[in-house]
């Protein structure tokens, strides 16, 4: 690829230029067969085996080249997100439980130059011959630590042995000294470590404060810390959950509202609850380990455990949601005096006393407004900002954050101006067409 092609794809991205660790993954993804990149959540590991694999793909070849397994359909919807962003020309597609399978049939039947998925539905589809091996070259293991926690050994056996073509393996992570199974095929890899100490000064930049619980029951210290945090955004962390449910029951008793994020709920839900959280209408996110790792999420100011994990490597993760990028960020620690600090930590973390004046955050600006219709009906964020402008009586500055999916587009919009917006628009059109627009949340 040239340079000028090469601008033109940071520029739809918006970026400016290339990380380090970016730049050394290219170079390595380039020149070697086998290539384990590490490097911490949040640092555009996607990206940097994303575009070199570009380089390596061949117009000329009809079906699938490039195979990428993840453990999660969010980490799937990231990785298609930043390859379409860059505007490559190129088909990728996903595969993934949840998914329609009919829809993967047929996207299949038309083949992507990548293809994306979890190991249990990418087995399912090459078990049914519903996509063709013979040209897949590169295999990439995405969060490949992740995918054996979750007990994915035999999916990934049985994908890996049928590719028969392949010359050109990327295994990526966030974890060192992660397990290297046999039937990876990586053989001799070039390390690409970005998981470096961080020096004194960085350090620095990420504050970790500890809460003690005078109650074995932790929500009165929870709700009071989101009490002084007023309106910032706040991941809160849970092991299970069960655990989730409860605590967004319970700060919902005292009057806060909140989104949550786990396993147990379904893709659709999952999905609006992150839109949600991204476009500020429900700021704090209460979630599982889930949220960890692979999402497309904001720069958080603060992470909050409300329970900690039992390793270290998941407090690392939790943790690499906030400080990214030179930015400062907090993590806080809830205990009670039952339980006991980790022996992951090093040192007692500066501990911090709560006030106990309870005085709920102001609200959010913004309500999130749905659509019912999306990219596969051709609307587009030009088309939603000047449908609600000239028909809806707002202006630009009402509208917030526009997410427009294949079927649906949800619009984050000003408090103040939604129930105006929508009378307005009641009976109107957009682009012709008749679509329900309500209020999401």
């Amino acid at each position: 690829m040239d340079t000028i092609n090469q601008n033109q794809i940071l520029q739809n991205l918006e970026i400016s230029e290339l990380n380090k660790m970016q730049i050394a993954a290219a170079k390595a993804i380039a020149k070697e067969d086998n290539i384990i990149l590490l490097s911490k959540t949040g640092s555009g590991k996607t990206l940097a085996y994303l575009l070199p694999i570009l380089h390596l793909l061949r117009p000329n070849i009809k079906t699938v080249q490039t195979l990428i397994l993840v453990p999660s359909r969010e980490l799937a919807i990231q990785i298609e997100k930043v390859w379409k962003k860059m505007g490559t020309g190129y088909k990728i597609n996903l595969c993934y439980g949840g998914h329609d399978y009919k829809t993967e049939q047929r996207n299949l039947s038309h083949p992507p130059a990548i293809l994306v998925g979890t190991p249990g539905r990418v087995a399912d589809h090459i078990s049914k011959f519903n996509f063709s091996l013979v040209n897949i070259q590169i295999l990439v293991l995405d969060e490949f630590d992740k995918s054996l926690e979750l007990g994915f050994q035999e999916e990934m056996d049985y994908i890996i042995s049928r590719l028969r073509a392949l010359n050109k393996r990327i295994l990526v992570s966030a974890t060192k000294n992660m397990n290297l199974p046999e039937f990876t095929g990586v053989k001799n890899p070039k390390m690409v470590d970005f998981l470096v100490e961080k020096t004194d000064e960085e350090e620095s930049d990420l504050t970790i404060k500890l809460i003690k619980s005078p109650f074995k029951d932790k929500i009165n210290s929870l709700f009071l810390l989101l009490c002084q945090l007023k309106a910032e955004s706040a991941l809160i962390f849970c092991n299970f959950r069960e655990s989730v449910e409860r605590t967004q029951q319970l700060l919902a008793d005292q009057g806060l509202k909140t989104a949550v994020f786990h396993g147990g709920m379904d893709q659709e839900e999952r999905e609006n609850a992150l839109i949600l959280f991204r476009n500020g209408t429900l700021p704090i996110l209460i979630t599982t380990d889930l949220a960890a790792r692979g999402l497309d999420i904001p720069e958080m100011k603060n992470v909050i455990h409300y329970q900690l994990p039992p390793k270290i490597a998941e407090f690392t993760h939790r943790n690499g949601r906030t400080a990214r990028m030179n930015q400062k960020g907090t993590v806080f620690i809830i205990l009670n005096s039952e339980e006991k600090i980790p022996g992951y930590l090093a040192e007692l973390p500066e501990e911090l006393v709560l006030s106990d004046f309870k005085e709920l955050p102001n609200p959010p600006d913004f309500s999130t407004v749905y659509i019912s219709g999306g990219k596969k009906q051709k609307i587009n964020k030009i088309d939603i900002v000047g449908f609600f402008c000239q028909k809806g009586n707002i202006e630009k500055s009402d509208i917030g954050l526009i997410e427009v999916k294949d079927h649906s587009a949800f619009v984050a919009i000003k408090k103040e101006k939604v129930a105006g917006l929508l009378k307005s628009i009641g009976d109107e059109k957009l682009k012709g067409k008749s679509y329900k627009i309500k209020l999401l949340a």
